[in-house]
């Protein structure tokens, strides 16, 4: 070897960082919108290294939240709304009448009423050889639970009626008084 040294591997300049460009006076700088607050957060601020305050009530201070009240007045029922609650509710108490006789048949039967009244009523009917009146079979289940459902089924449709002709006539009359007033309240 003739003495040549070997030559070092040619290393990569550093290429300079972009510096960053300061904020031009017309350009400003853009931050987080921050909206304003009431009240300190609790946490601390972390630019300040400061814990905020949470505000307490003064001692004295109502502790109770306010009830809000609002006045309202009903101007006006709408007589097609008042029509289906109406009926709806007149199915449902006849369904619970029908369901009530059916019940009460059931008991006073178990407990031997319509037998003992059925005795007494037909030796008070009864003529010279004929057989009384036989209240047992007129008051029989089916025939109880048939008179129970038409009277519920008339109930149903004169409630109904009643109720849709009630709201006309509110309507009428709130239109020359100006309705019922209400107040409201808020439970918080």
């Amino acid at each position: 070897m003739s003495g040549a040294q070997p030559q070092p591997k040619a290393q990569p300049q550093p290429q300079p960082q972009p510096q960053a460009k300061p904020p031009s006076p017309t350009q400003p700088e853009q931050q987080p919108h921050r909206p304003p607050q009431a009240y300190p957060s609790p946490q601390e601020d972390k630019a300040t290294g400061q814990s905020g305050t949470v505000r307490k009530p003064r001692t004295g201070a109502r502790t109770v939240p306010r009830t809000r009240k609002a006045r309202l007045r009903v101007a006006k029922a709408d007589p097609w709304s008042v029509m289906k609650v109406s009926f709806l509710l007149a199915v449902a108490l006849g369904l619970c009448t029908v369901v009530a006789v059916a019940v009460l048949w059931m008991v006073m039967d178990a407990m031997g009423v319509f037998s003992t009244l059925g005795g007494t009523v037909s030796e008070a009917t009864s003529a010279d050889g004929s057989g009384g009146f036989d209240l047992e079979t007129f008051l029989s289940l089916p025939r109880v639970l048939v008179f129970t459902s038409l009277i519920a089924l008339i109930n149903v449709v004169l409630a109904t009626a009643l109720a849709t002709l009630g709201s006309f006539i509110y309507n009428l009359s709130a239109g020359f008084v100006g309705g019922v007033e209400l107040t409201l309240a808020e439970d918080e």
